[in-house]
């Protein structure tokens, strides 16, 4: 069977390792532009495909192309799966299973609630129609240029639930949000149908401001599941959506590790990737590597604040990739916008050692002043930023300790 992605830009989609958990079939990415998307849909001969899954910006494209639509598909008005037999395309909507999924999951009631759907594409069409059927309140969607815009959106600021449908802060443009969600101070729950990163920055503020919250990776698990039954016209056990989710995540998860300078995050980390099969990334390397210099030559020559602004750009391109395991400096933390990016991707976990265990070789700043004092200075950050705290008296204890709490 031959099924596949239809979609404009393809190159870091979860759908291929999403489908090989659940089926044996062919699933392949296909990127079209818009004037290749007929062809594409009617031309059997030439893509004999049998089973689509349809993303951005194609939704509701696909719909002219359909022989039949679900009464789903025709209620909420977008299509995110195409099933092709005896020649006739039927057009269903799964995302609206995959939403569902979500919000039962995060267990948050959205009955009589406000609730404001950030975009107006074919996404926030499932989202729409799930919201109604839980009897949400008011449902105000927000588009750029419509009634409810970003300009006027502070009149909704006693939104209880907020769904970002748009795509804004996905990779690669990482770090953007549409809202500030500090100014909607009764909102109760935050979803992100993102799922790369894994955390978006308004999922990054959700965490922060304590405000319940889920992103997309578990939405686009469900979807899958159910348009892979559709494909097929089997039942697939409900339970397969979270084991697949918690696998997908460990395979594209990063493992941050944070804590001062010689207590031992690269030695811990190259041993942890070796184990995990990530790749290891060690922060200071790259950074030597972009300068073309060693880092006691950075300082000596343009100083601690030319250094954070390198060190800063290295945490952002790398941070934003998966399934790596990453050693940073110790100081990594005394920049508080490095924390967003860190996080993004990973699992944050500070190596904690004694101060007299700590190697002092070769780093500048370590030399220069008392360790307690750095160390008194940096603490604070080291447990806000970390998910994890795990002591460093033997490498290979301390790496078993972070595969056991990982």
């Amino acid at each position: 069977m031959k099924c596949g992605l239809l979609g404009e830009k393809l190159g870091h989609s979860f759908s291929p390792q999403i489908h090989g958990k659940l089926g044996e079939y062919e699933y392949l990415l296909y990127e079209k532009q818009p004037e290749e998307l007929e062809s594409f849909l009617t031309d059997e001969a030439a893509n004999p495909w049998q089973g689509l899954n349809v993303t951005i910006p194609y939704k509701k494209d696909v719909m002219k192309y359909c022989d039949n639509l679900s009464e789903r598909a025709q209620r909420i008005g977008s299509v995110n799966t195409l099933v092709r037999r005896d020649g006739i395309i039927t057009g269903d909507n799964t995302d609206y299973y995959g939403f569902l999924c979500m919000v039962k999951k995060l267990g948050v009631s959205v009955a009589g609630k406000k609730a404001l759907i950030l975009g107006n594409g074919g996404a926030a069409l499932p989202v729409k129609a799930v919201l109604e059927d839980e009897n949400a309140g008011e449902i105000i969607i927000i588009s750029r240029s419509g009634e409810n815009n970003y300009e006027n959106i502070g009149k909704h600021a006693d939104a209880e639930i907020i769904v970002n449908t748009t795509p804004l802060g996905m990779y690669p443009n990482v770090g953007k949000k549409a809202i500030k969600l500090s100014e909607f101070p009764k909102c109760e729950a935050v979803f992100d149908l993102i799922f790369n990163p894994l955390k978006t920055a308004l999922m990054l503020e959700a965490e922060e401001l304590n405000v319940p919250h889920m992103d997309g990776l578990l939405m686009l698990v469900a979807q899958a599941k159910k348009a892979s039954e559709i494909f097929r016209d089997i039942t697939i056990d409900d339970s397969v959506i979270e084991e697949i989710t918690a696998d997908i995540r460990k395979e594209v998860m990063n493992v941050v590790l944070i804590g001062m300078p010689g207590c031992g995050k690269s030695t811990i980390g190259k041993l942890l990737a070796e184990k995990l099969g990530k790749n290891f990334v060690d922060l200071d390397e790259v950074i030597v590597e972009r300068a073309g210099m060693s880092i006691p030559e950075i300082f000596a020559a343009q100083g601690e604040k030319e250094f954070r602004r390198i060190e800063a750009e290295v945490v952002a391109d790398i941070c934003k990739e998966k399934g790596q395991v990453i050693s940073t400096g110790g100081g990594v933390v005394t920049v508080a916008d490095n924390k967003h990016p860190l996080r993004q991707n990973a699992v944050v976990i500070f190596i904690e050692r004694e101060l007299s265990e700590l190697g002092t070789k070769g780093r500048p700043l370590s030399l220069s002043r008392p360790l307690q004092d750095i160390y008194n200075e940096r603490i604070d950050a080291y447990n806000s930023w970390s998910d994890y705290k795990v002591s460093n008296i033997d490498i290979n204890e301390t790496v078993a300790k972070i595969q056991e709490v990982l």
